[in-house]
């Protein structure tokens, strides 16, 4: 039986995450900025649940949240980086502040959560961490600058954590979820910008019509989203990086195939840079 500390675990694919891992027979510490809504969707594990309040910004409650779930269960098998929120609108449109608080909640948030996390882990040598990106973290997409970045920031620093944890026994995964029918793209997820540039405000406006013709439309669902990860996490050699759903995976080869290409079309430029004998 594994112990799970899931953050934003109250709702959308970390609730579901959540839902599979107990559904599995696993324990859950769900982590929530109101984790009684979590408790109330959860309702009827019994003492294979808990529920703590997490905002990942504040980081003594971070290590608060992880001390409680080492009291009640001794452990953590399985940590999912799965908070955060979505700043949408142009890179012109978006404060310096609000830039900052996009990267506090999705990036600094969440190493704050693993740094707890991992000398318990350490401890144990062994360990799962997941830690959700996005085809965003793949790819720049048109209005999403701030959020983009974020989540390719993660990336880079959850693919070389893997390199370095290795040692310990500690597996390191970057989940990749495409578009899934949750209320990320709702007004209590996603944050549009907060400058205002003329030059910007037809194509802004087109983008966000756009973003809002989507929501709740949206092909993926989370329920099974919730039982992939339960098997990924179940795997004795998980990927370094898992595309969920059949838009990322179209994304991810897509992009592999791009790199290549414009890599050989510009290969003799670029070894072209050596000292030369």
């Amino acid at each position: 039986m594994k112990t799970w500390f899931i953050t934003g675990a109250g709702r959308g694919l970390g609730l579901e995450v959540a839902r599979a891992a107990l559904e599995s027979g696993d324990r859950v510490v769900a982590a929530a900025r109101r984790p009684e809504v979590a408790a109330a969707e959860l309702s009827g594990f019994g003492d294979r649940l808990l529920t703590v309040r997490l905002d990942v910004t504040d980081h003594a409650a971070v290590q608060a949240g992880v001390d409680a779930a080492v009291d009640r269960f001794g452990r953590i098998d399985v940590l999912v980086n799965n908070a955060g929120y979505g700043q949408l609108g142009t890179f012109e449109e978006i404060s310096a502040p609000a830039m900052e608080r996009q990267f506090a909640t999705n990036v600094f948030g969440t190493m704050a959560v693993t740094r707890a996390v991992l000398p318990v882990m350490r401890a144990q040598r062994s360990g799962r961490i997941l830690t959700v990106s996005s085809i965003a973290g793949l790819r720049g997409f048109e209005g999403a600058s701030a959020y983009t970045a974020t989540k390719f920031a993660l990336e880079g620093w959850s693919e070389t954590l893997g390199l370095e944890v290795a040692q310990f026994g500690i597996k390191v995964t970057l989940l990749e979820p495409g578009f899934f029918r949750t209320d990320f793209l709702d007004p209590s997820s996603a944050s549009y910008g907060d400058v205002d540039v003329p030059d910007y405000a037809e194509y802004s406006a087109k983008q966000k019509a756009g973003y809002d013709a989507a929501n709740h439309q949206q092909t993926g669902d989370p329920v099974r989203y919730g039982r992939a990860v339960v098997a990924l996490a179940a795997s004795d050699e998980p990927p370094v990086r898992f595309a969920a759903g059949p838009d990322s995976y179209e994304i991810v080869t897509n992009r592999a195939d791009t790199l290549r290409v414009d890599a050989e079309k510009w290969r003799d430029l670029s070894v072209s840079t050596d000292f030369q004998n």
